[in-house]
């Protein structure tokens, strides 16, 4: 089976939310900001700004009333200081000279060029204005009439450093914005990740229970379809393995039956009786691995075991087979396994070995990363390259090669209980000739 094409993304598709959660909430996120500037933007340009010029121009007018009765500008400064200083003592203007302005703020205070603009048109000749926050935001004018003086305007009841409604009213509403969009976002993703957990679980051959009908119209729709699917997934799989355990046990009957008949037979009919034998064992080793593939040993407890150990009791056991079975062991810890499938895997491997190679089997244990495994290597043909990656289906066997004696079962019951526990197999052909079977179990 090919594996599936895995996309190319350009490097910029990385920065970008992948799942549905993170989109719709980055979605929602970008809608407020950008409605949030926009808002703000418009209060400012048509509320806060006519406010302002309307103050400057409020200004302007007091400052032309100022300088209408002709002060000499010509006398000492600061006599035209205290003098101006006295006709504006009743509505709280200061008049400074360019030192007295330093010394009371004057280089803190900032620049506002339109502001500037529109005065220099209301007093009629080329004026500056400066804002500056202190107690009070101060309003700074250098007027035409007097270039080298400036006068100050406090603005009693504005005050910079303090939110104002408009801004405490825009982080207000784009937090309860943001907060309800992620709610919002969450609520709808819910039940597509409790489907997308569903179908890898059915995936492994675990069937849930019925996933409950929640979400919009669509998600609904796709849940009751999932649902339906598994349920016919499931008796499907239910069906198939009564229907092979079956199979297994009526042939059990009559096959017991020819080997009894097979034993009565005379010594002139014995190489017939041999035979008959020997394709009885056949069809009872095919008989059990039927039964293997069907087994479920998902729910069988797992328990920490040392490979190496069932690697040294299975090598007892083959020993009789071969005298050219070697064992090269490493120091390996002890993992979670289910020894009695595991022991399955490694038999299976083996018994393939011997089957298919010329005498001799090598297994092999090791360490790697996060990961236990070990190795079968034999010295027979070897395969194709191009069909190792279906070996794995159920009833496909190896090409003539290698022989097509089984059931072709073997390899799909070790990927099957490989899988269950969370591994790896693969199969290669040694460069010198033959296969490595290798497996690879989780430490945790």
């Amino acid at each position: 089976m090919s594996k599936p094409a895995k996309l190319k993304l350009k490097w910029w598709q990385h920065l970008l939310p992948r799942n549905a959660f993170s989109q719709t909430v980055v979605l929602i996120g970008s809608l407020l900001l950008i409605n949030q500037l926009v808002s703000y933007w418009s209060v400012a340009v048509y509320f806060i700004k006519p406010s302002y010029e309307q103050i400057n121009q409020l200004i302007a007018r007091q400052i032309n009333i100022l300088f209408v009765d002709g002060v000499d500008v010509g006398r000492e400064h600061l006599s035209m200081v205290d003098a101006l200083n006295a006709k504006v003592s009743h509505n709280g203007m200061t008049i400074y000279n360019l030192k007295q302005a330093r010394e009371a703020g004057l280089d803190t205070a900032t620049y506002y060029g339109f502001l500037s603009d529109q005065m220099s048109e209301y007093l009629g000749g080329d004026a500056e204005v400066r804002f500056s926050q202190g107690e009070t935001l101060d309003v700074w004018i250098s007027p035409p009439q007097a270039p080298s003086l400036w006068i100050k305007v406090p603005l009693n009841g504005i005050n910079e450093s303090d939110l104002s409604p408009l801004t405490l009213y825009l982080l207000v509403i784009g937090a309860l914005s943001v907060a309800g969009g992620w709610l919002f976002a969450r609520k709808q993703n819910k039940p597509l990740k409790r489907l997308q957990k569903a179908a890898v679980s059915v995936s492994k051959g675990k069937f849930p229970d019925p996933l409950p009908l929640s979400g919009s119209t669509e998600i609904v729709e796709v849940t009751h379809a999932f649902n339906q699917m598994a349920q016919s997934m499931k008796q499907l799989e239910q069906d198939r393995a009564l229907l092979m355990a079956g199979i297994s046990h009526d042939l059990r009957t009559p096959l017991t039956r020819i080997r009894l008949a097979s034993e009565m037979m005379v010594e002139d009919d014995q190489y017939l009786k041999e035979g008959i034998v020997s394709d009885i064992e056949d069809m009872d080793a095919i008989i059990n691995q039927f039964i293997a593939y069907i087994r479920n040993d998902e729910d069988v407890e797992r328990e920490l075991f040392q490979l190496n150990q069932l690697i040294q009791d299975l090598s007892q056991q083959e020993s009789h087979r071969s005298d050219k079975l070697e064992l090269a062991l490493t120091e390996c810890p002890q993992i979670p396994i289910h020894p009695v499938a595991i022991k399955r895997v490694l038999s299976n491997l083996v018994e393939n070995a011997f089957r298919y190679g010329n005498g001799w089997v090598k297994i092999s244990s090791f360490q790697q990363g996060h990961f236990v495994g070990f190795t079968v290597e034999d010295n027979g043909p070897g395969i194709n390259e191009a069909d190792i990656e279906s070996l794995f289906e159920p009833f496909t066997q190896g090409d003539s090669a290698r022989g097509s004696v089984g059931s072709g079962l073997g390899l799909a019951i070790i990927k099957r209980i490989i899988d269950r526990h969370h591994g790896r197999v693969k199969l290669t052909n040694r460069p010198q000739g033959g296969l490595i079977a290798k497996v690879m179990l989780p430490k945790k």
